[in-house]
This record gives C-alpha cells, structure tokens and sequence, in this order.
C-alpha cells in the first residue's frame, strides 16, 4: 500500500487515526504497532515475521548493550551480533541472487542456483532504522527503550516505513515514550501531507509519464535534445517522487504527534556536490556519515584515509540502493567526484560565478541519474549516446520538437517548484499584515482541499501510479 492510494486515503488512514485518538495513552504506542503491521502485510505478508524477527533481535540486543554498558567489551560484543544479523538479512535477500549469478558463477566449473526471492519491501530502510537504535544505546545517545511495544512501533511506524526518511533512534526517543498532540499540529500535518500528495500526483506522475515517453523511444528515433529533454524531465520526477513521499511522511507523523527532520533541502540548487549530498535524502546521507564515515575516521586522519573513507561510504551507498551494478557505478561515480572535490575542486569552485557552479553541479547530478536509472548498463550506455548526437536521429525531430514544446512550460514550472521561492512567497502572504495576510490564511486550507481533491480525481482517472523508491 503506498500513500497515494484510494485505500490508504479512505480507508486504512480514516480507520488508524479514528482508533489512536479514542484510545488511551498508554495504548497508543500498541495500537500503532499493530496498524503498521497491517499496513506492512498489506503487500507483503510472508515477510512481515521478518520484521518481527528483526524487531525482537534488536530490542534484545538493546537491552543487553544497556546492561553491559560498564563493560564496552561485552556491550560491543552485542552491537557486533546485531549488526551481523540486520545486514546478514539485508545481504541475503537483496544481493544473493547478484552475487551468485553476476559473480560465483563466472567462475569456472560453478554452478550455484539462483533462488529468485521477492525483495521485502522497504528492507534497507527499516533494518538501517532498526539497527540505529542499537547503535544509538551502545553510544549513549539514546535511552535503552523497556517497552517491546513501542520499540516494535519505532521500527515499523507506517509513515515512513517503506521508503524513509530514515528515522535515528535517538530524534524520536523522548517523542516514544511522551508526545504531545494538539489540533494546530494536526493541521500542519494536513497541509504538509497533503502539500506531498499532490506533489507526487500532479507533479512526479505527470512528468513521469513524459519521462516514459522518451525513454522509451527506439535508439535510432531519438533526437539529440529529447535525449536530454527525457533525463532532465527523470531528474524532476525523482525529485518530486521522492521528496513528497518524504512530505507525506513527514505530515502524517505530525498528525499522530512525531516530529521527524526534514529529509531535503532544496537539492538542485547546490553549487557543487558535496552540497547536494548534504540537502539530497540526508537521512541516509546522515546514516552512513555518523556510523560509517566518521568511524572509520573520517578526514581526521590524513587525505589518503579521507579519499578511502569517501570511496567506502559511496561504495556502500551503491550497494544500498540496489543489486546492479549500475548502482555500484553510481556510487563509485560520486565517491570520486566528491573526492575530487575534497582534494582541490571546491578550491576551483568558490573562484569562478555561482551560476557556472550550478550548471557544473545539475550537468554531474544528471549523469548521475543516468546511471542510476538503467540497471541495464548498456541501454543507458545508448541513451547517453543519444544525448551526443550518436545513433540516433539528429539534433531534434517534428514528433520531439511536439512533445518538448508541449510539456516545455510544465518542466519550467516544476524547476521553480524546486526552489525556495514559492515557500518564501507562501511564508510571506501567511505572515503579512493587514487584509491580505488575514484573506491568505482563511485561504489556505481551502486551497489544501482543492488539491486534495483534483490528487483523488488524479487517484481515480489514471492508472499511472508508480513509486519509484517503493522497493529499495
């Protein structure tokens, strides 16, 4: 089930916020537990007793991280053991067909059986989620949490547990166990899921389905400028794909009471990589920072430790993402960019004007989508071919020049939309004085309900509803 479903909207979201306001406190914490379980086993039955497997295993290994906690030896013993099991689970089903087949069978005289499991949905979101709070006690940044019940609901609160943000343990340990939730707050959650939700509908669909159209042309009929006009139109479809399924996350947290943090930050208008990968899904960004980057040394420890410990985490970024080895490129691709960067580029940057900065930044990010998006290596090897002018059908044909120039104003509008300004120009109205600022703020959850309503016509007229991190 994702969020920006007819069921989820009325049915499974009116029923869990129904039940968790008539309920007790004390029982708040269980009945989200149980409601996130369904919503789980919605789509993925025989892998929710995984879930609760990785659940029991860490509340266990917490607790005993906790009571070791004089002895660091025995209290890292356990870390270690959860560690091994979260990603021995995570390796075993995301990557044991890609070993064996895209590597121990290469090998002479190897013939190991590919078993061809369904990937668990969300696997590498909730077992990175799980295994923070694990990590979170062993540094004592987090209390131990006594309660299985509200551990269980930690790990798989519905709103962001199928595709982030990626929720540490320790931004949400005093929210678990004491929350407050009043009306304003519930409002705001309104308006932020429901700001998400047409993001999602009105804009990454929509373009989504232009995107589609241009990958999807025959090598030989695409013309030079659809090549790039196809992966620009990608690069906003990720973007608000991604993000809103973030904003819808975010505002159903608000609803039940959770603050969870900001999972972008305005992205393409960094001015170079590094800052992108500070404001791009920065709970995974944050993720590997703290419990990879940093304890590996990070840049403390000389610049070959630092370009090693760049490439690692990238490396392992690639990995995360998926069993291809398109991945694997795509994070080898940016850990030698940003060790680029690290060692002299920024340097370089910061001399010449903002606007050059930012064309380098959007013209790397994009190919960088290009790599990501084909996990067949070869046919995006020709779609970039594509983009310079070879095998396909020139510089732009009667048919692309048609559908550059009839979704051209849409693609400008989303690059605004990308932006910061509709936000300030909304902040501004909202807080302005006099007649305007008053009108503005009766206007706002009118205007929220005229996009949730034109998002549930969306819903119900098309069929084009993909979501592009739902199995990651």
């Amino acid at each position: 089930m994702v969020f920006s479903s007819l069921e989820f909207l009325f049915l499974y979201l009116a029923i869990t916020l129904a039940v968790y306001f008539l309920v007790p406190r004390k029982l708040k914490n269980i009945w989200l537990l149980i409601i996130s379980l369904v919503f789980y086993g919605w789509g993925e039955r025989v892998y929710t007793a995984l879930m609760v497997f990785t659940i029991i295993v860490d509340y266990v290994c917490g607790y005993f991280v906790d009571k070791y906690r004089e002895n660091r030896k025995k209290a890292k013993t356990v870390l270690v053991i959860s560690v091994i099991i979260n990603l021995a689970i995570l390796g075993f089903f995301k990557y044991y067909d890609f070993i064996v087949g895209s590597i121990l069978n290469l090998i002479p005289g190897v013939n190991i059986p590919l078993l061809g499991l369904k990937l668990p949905i969300g696997i590498s979101f909730y077992t990175f989620q799980a295994l923070s709070y694990v990590i979170d006690v062993y540094r004592g940044d987090a209390n131990v949490q006594k309660k299985i019940t509200s551990f269980g609901a930690y790990v798989t609160l519905f709103p962001q547990l199928i595709a982030g943000p990626i929720v540490r343990y320790k931004d949400v340990d005093d929210q678990l166990n004491e929350r407050l939730e009043s009306v304003d707050m519930f409002a705001s959650g309104v308006r932020t899921f429901t700001a998400g939700l047409a993001k999602k509908i009105v804009f990454a669909n929509a373009i989504g389905e232009v995107w589609y159209y241009f990958r999807d042309l025959p090598t030989d009929e695409r013309s030079v400028l659809a090549a790039w006009f196809g992966i620009i139109c990608y690069s906003l479809q990720l973007y608000f794909d991604f993000s809103a399924y973030s904003d819808m996350a975010i505002g159903l947290g608000k609803m039940l009471g959770f603050r969870f943090l900001e999972n972008f930050n305005y992205p393409y208008i960094s001015k170079s990589i590094t800052e992108f990968w500070r404001r791009w899904h920065m709970s995974l960004s944050t993720w590997f920072r703290d419990n990879v980057y940093f304890p590996l040394g990070g840049s403390r420890k000389g610049k070959f430790k630092t370009y090693r410990n760049l490439l690692i985490v990238w490396l392992l970024t690639g990995i995360w993402h998926g069993a291809y080895w398109n991945y694997i490129l795509w994070g080898v691709y940016y850990g030698i960019i940003l060790m680029l960067e690290k060692g002299f580029l920024l340097k370089l940057l910061e001399k010449i004007p903002s606007f050059f900065r930012h064309i380098y930044t959007l013209l790397i990010v994009i190919f960088g989508w290009l790599l990501f998006v084909f996990e067949d290596i070869g046919a995006g090897f020709e779609y970039a071919k594509n983009m310079f002018g070879v095998n396909g059908s020139g510089l732009l044909t009667a048919s692309d020049a048609y559908e550059i120039t009839r979704n051209l104003v849409f693609v400008a509008i989303l690059c605004i939309a990308c932006t910061p300004l509709p936000k300030k120009l909304f902040y501004k109205l909202y807080f302005s004085e006099g007649k305007l600022g008053t009108v503005y703020r009766y206007a706002v959850p009118v205007v929220a309900l005229a996009f949730l309503t034109v998002s549930i016509a969306y819903l119900v007229d098309s069929s084009f509803n993909p979501f592009l991190y739902f199995r990651f």
